[in-house]
This record gives structure tokens, sequence and C-alpha cells, in this order.
């Protein structure tokens, strides 16, 4: 076997020429008024800003965003129809005493109401009693019900949530993070992108009451706001998880502990305004891409191509963007047998010395062993390189 003997260890890449460019100008992150808040771009799951990201706080109704994301799912796997006929129990009904200006649907007890019905007076007027009902059509009881949800939290990745009920009403073991709600509202947008449509609606007209939907952005037309929840209680303040769509990006945010509607939603505009003006996406690289024909031992093959399993995009400051750079790394020596997938090495992009996203490098293609008298002559080109 005729072997060149490189040691393909560490590749670099600038994706854009940036000699001689010019120190970026660094916007000033905004001043947010809030206990806790975040601006997570939607398509790469990166956190753009944030602050206090990972204080658990009360979440007031932001909770039934799982609440949703569990009916959803529910309906996607069949268990539940929207025409099926909901009974609504005393204690869904009873809820308009339990706390003051306690958002409700109003049901009334032992009628029945459609699942389609009460997930729109959950998402839409961001109903307790829906939700109570609902939780009790799923899993029997809300308590059960409350499990089910720190199931789906722990899966989701929300490792600092723990749900005590359906409809946030508080609890001093029923807390969440601004991080955390961020990937469920994103999770919501990706997973069921039909049903994530509701939380667009303005209004929705039940038992001969109209209400409106309490995100004041909705009503924003030059920021494409359609999401997602509002929150309130005592102990929360007034809180909003937003997502918008800009020019082909989409902007999730998420404020908590503010001191009025109005405050919820002036600093949930400003984090977005700040967001689409500053930020942009960039696809480094496509998948399926090589990247670099790496060397292979003792194999059928003297050379595989290299890359990424997935598109590199990265959420990056407009200003930056042509400082961007990538480096590859293998790990060690590549030996036959590689499986097509195989990770191999590692891609990592870089702003100056700082490292922004790292990625696994696979292999493109399958590398068979060689026979006898291959292998014996890259153990012995092996020997002697070492």
């Amino acid at each position: 076997m005729k072997r060149n003997y490189v040691n393909i260890v560490v590749l670099g890449l600038v994706l854009w020429a940036c000699s001689g460019v010019a120190a970026a100008i660094q916007p000033a992150k905004p001043s947010v008024d809030a206990s806790s808040w975040l601006l997570m771009d939607f398509e790469t799951g990166q956190i753009i800003i944030e602050e206090n990201a990972d204080q658990q706080l009360p979440p007031a109704s932001l909770t039934k965003m799982m609440t949703s994301y569990i009916i959803a799912d529910q309906l996607h796997k069949g268990n539940i129809s929207e025409q099926d006929k909901v009974l609504i129990s005393e204690n869904a009904w009873a809820q308009n005493p339990k706390l003051k200006g306690s958002s409700l649907m109003f049901v009334e007890v032992n009628k029945y109401v459609t699942v389609e019905d009460l997930h729109r007076g959950i998402v839409i007027q961001s109903g307790n009693d829906a939700s109570i009902a609902m939780a009790e059509h799923i899993a029997g009881s809300e308590e059960a019900f409350a499990d089910l949800m720190n199931q789906y939290a722990k899966r989701l990745g929300m490792n600092s949530t723990h749900f005590m009920n359906s409809t946030g009403l508080p609890h001093e073991q029923h807390n969440t993070t601004a991080r955390d709600l961020a990937k469920l509202a994103r999770a919501l947008i990706i997973d069921f992108p039909e049903d994530y449509s509701l939380y667009a609606e303005r209004e929705f007209k039940y038992n001969g009451i109209t209400q409106q939907n309490r995100n004041e952005l909705l009503g924003d037309t030059t920021l494409g706001v359609d999401g997602i929840k509002t929150g309130h209680t005592e102990a929360a303040g007034y809180c909003l998880v937003s997502s918008a769509e800009k020019q082909g990006m989409r902007l999730i945010s998420v404020v908590m502990g503010t001191d009025s509607m109005g405050s919820r939603a002036s600093e949930s505009r400003k984090l977005l305004n700040y967001g689409f003006r500053f930020y942009t996406n960039v696809k480094a690289f496509t998948a399926g891409k090589s990247l670099k024909q790496a060397e292979v031992w003792k194999g059928e093959e003297e050379l595989v191509g290299v890359g990424l399993a997935q598109d590199a995009v990265l959420t990056v400051l407009k200003s930056e963007k042509d400082q961007l750079k990538a480096n590859y790394k293998l790990n060690g020596k590549l030996m036959a047998p590689i499986q097509k997938g195989q990770v191999v090495g590692e891609v990592y992009f870089q702003m100056g010395d700082k490292v922004v996203k790292r990625m696994p490098m696979v292999a493109l293609d399958k590398v068979e062993e060689a026979g006898f008298f291959g292998r014996m002559w890259d153990s012995m080109a092996l020997w002697f390189e070492d």
C-alpha cells in the first residue's frame, strides 16, 4: 500500500476573510427590569443574552405551557382526540374562589366540554378550570398529572423545574427558571407546530363570554410575535414568554418578575428588538459535506471524508460574522473498520480566542478493514512512525 505519512490531527479554516478587519462594535446589553430574563435564538438554541436565567422562581400561568405541551403530545399519539367530551368535575369548576383574579374559561360543573375547547381555553384564556379539567381527563387527577409534567420536564432537559399543579397556582415547591421555560417554548414550536398556532389567536369565545389573549405583543406587527404565554401571581409578578419571527429569524424571550402588564410587554419588546437588530444566523457548514479527507490506517481505503451529521448554524453578532473561524481535529489516528456516521473528531467554532460552539465530526463513508497483508504493512508503518 502506498501511504502518505501525513499526520492529520488539527486543521483550521477561516470561514470568512478577516485579516485586517477592525474590532467589531459590541452593543451594550439592554437593561431589563425583571428578576430573571433571557433571549434565545430558536433555530440554534443559543442563548444570546441572559440575566439570572437559572434562578428558580414561581412561573404562575407560564405553567400552562407544559399543560398544553402534554395535551398536544397526547393528541398526536392518539391517546385523546379533540372531539372527546370531558366531564367538568366540581374540583375543576370550583377554581373561582381559589385565587383573586384567577383566570377562568367559565366552564360549568357536570357539563361536558370538548378537548378542543378546553385546549383553547388554556392557551388563549389561561383558564385554571380548563387546565384542571384536562389534567383530570388525561391522568385521572391533578396530582397524577403533575407527576406526568415532571416526567416531561426531565425529558426536555428542564433540570431546574418542579411542578405541583397544572395551573401555576402558588405552591412553595412549584418553580422553574427562565432557561427551562425557553427550552419548553422551543420544544412547543418544534414538536407541535400546528398546535403552536393556538398561541397566536387573539380571543376565544365560550359560554357566551369572549375573552382576550393577555399577550399584548400579539398586536405588535413590527415584531412578528405569534406567542406564547403570560403569567401573573403576587409571588411571581408579571411574566411573559414570547416568540417572534422576522426576516427568517425566530427569537424566544423570557421575562419573569416584572411589576406590571405593561412592563412585561415593554421589557420583552426590548429584548426582541435587540436580538433582531444586532444578531444573525450563519450557516457555516452543510451536513454531509466533506470538510477533509482524513487518513485511515489498516483499511481497504487510505482516506475517508469527514464532516458534520447536522448543519452547522451559529447565532452571531452581525458585526462579528466576518471573524468566525472553524477548527477541527481528529481523535488521534483513524483505524479501520470505520462505520459511516462514526464520531472521529470535533469541529469547534471560535470568535477570537473564545470557543462559541462545538460539534462532533463524523466519518461520511464506511471503510472496511484491509486484508492480512494490508494490516501488517500499516502496523509496521505505524511502529516506525511512533
